[in-house]
């Protein structure tokens, strides 16, 4: 009985343990694969740089993405947990080349809110 209680014990730890690893490889999976995609680019532009003073920074961003995995994203790569993510999907624009009739594709932008005393060196540089 007790050898079976023994060995019943460390196949649970090699299973926790290999639980772990798998979260673990998960996570560093979406930090390196998925939410990479996510962030295309900062959005350089004037209201940008006036938000910057609210403590407000705006990405372009993937067109399937949500707030959750945007603030993900921003807590995994510049190391600050947000305090809001608002995301504003822009139409694109119809454009005329000649007689030859067009339009840009349409695109997502979130604006990142983040906590007193924390910022992101993106516009340094620019």
């Amino acid at each position: 009985m007790d050898k079976r209680n023994k060995i019943n014990k460390t196949t649970e730890s090699n299973e926790t343990q290999g639980e772990a690893q798998i979260i673990k490889t998960d996570r560093q999976t979406l930090k390196r694969g998925q939410l990479a995609s996510i962030l295309i680019k900062p959005a350089v532009t004037e209201k940008a740089g006036t938000l910057n003073e609210l403590n407000q920074y705006v990405f372009v961003v993937e067109r399937g993405a949500n707030k959750i995995t945007i603030a993900k994203a921003i807590e995994a790569f510049y190391g600050v947990k947000p305090i809001a993510v608002n995301i504003i999907n822009m139409p694109g624009k119809k454009v005329t080349r000649g007689r030859i009739k067009g339009q840009r594709p349409a695109w997502k932008k979130a604006i990142v809110t983040l906590p007193a005393g924390k910022s992101i060196a993106i516009y340094e540089g620019v």
